[in-house]
Parts: C-alpha cells; structure tokens; sequence
C-alpha cells in the first residue's frame, strides 16, 4: 500500500494515537500544499465546510487552494476534544488576514471520521471569524508547522 492510500496513524485511535493524527492534520494545513493535503482524504471524502459541501477529494484540492488563496498568512492551531474507534473532534484556531490587511481569528470545531487506511473520510466544520487588530495576533511563527515549543489553544487562552 502506497502512502497516498493510508496515514497513519490507523484506527482505532488511543488517546496518543488520536494527538499524533491531529498534529498531522495541522501541520499539513499549515504548509498550504493543497496537493499534498488532499492526499489525505478518501477519493470520495464528504465535508461540509461554513455552507460549502465538497463530494471528493478533487473538490477538497480545489476548496484548500481558494481558501489559502484567501485567507493570507494563515497559521493555524488544532487541539483534540475527543475521540473514539474511527473518529476524531477537535477544536481549533486560525489566524489570517484578507488582502485589504483586515486580520481574523476563525475559530472551530470539527468532527473526522477514517477509513481503515486511516484516511479522513468525512470532515464536518463549524466556523465562526472574529475581526481582530494586528496587534491582538497570538501566532507569530514563521509560516508553515508550528514550532513545538510555540503554546497550543489551552495554554494561550483560546
């Protein structure tokens, strides 16, 4: 089996298991590589996303590269809320702003479910963006992973 046709780690998750999956998720969302990311997901990958419904994974690559087309200098925070067997919830906080130099928070929870191959067949987003002063910004990392020294949504309050 190839990697683009499993990610571990597999299910079902241990609590470790399920922390490793979500840094994954976030450090592949903070490349901004669409390609790469998409990869991820099943061929056939459902999300719901604000009021956007993707069918597959080439609909999931063309979402990711809009949005990071988007939502400039984005960094962005995961941290697991719970998990079970085949399934993931996290919460999350992101950082970006648009190309007027407005900057935002958008904050979330979101609910995964893996095939076998631990690829993420579902994702289901809840998403709320918060305006927020240059100034406010809590995530000054270089682009792309987050150090892992660098504070994760508890410790910053989030």
């Amino acid at each position: 089996m190839s990697e683009a046709e499993s990610r571990p780690p597999l299910p079902p998750f241990t609590r470790e298991s399920a922390i490793e999956k979500v840094r994954l998720a976030e450090d592949g969302w903070n490349s901004r590589n669409a390609q790469k990311v998409a990869l991820a997901y099943t061929l056939d990958t459902e999300w719901r996303n604000r009021a956007e419904f993707v069918t597959n994974r080439q609909e999931a690559e063309a979402f990711l590269s809009r949005k990071w087309k988007k939502e400039l200098d984005y960094r962005l925070i995961k941290e697991l809320w719970a998990f079970a067997e085949n399934r993931i919830a996290v919460r999350y906080a992101y950082e970006w702003h648009d190309d007027s130099g407005n900057w935002f928070r958008s904050y979330g929870n979101e609910n995964w479910e893996f095939d076998e191959n631990g690829l993420m067949a579902k994702r289901f987003a809840c998403i709320n963006d918060l305006p927020i002063a240059e100034s406010e910004r809590k995530y000054h990392w270089p682009l792309g992973r987050r150090p892992d020294d660098h504070p994760g949504l508890s410790e910053l309050g989030l």
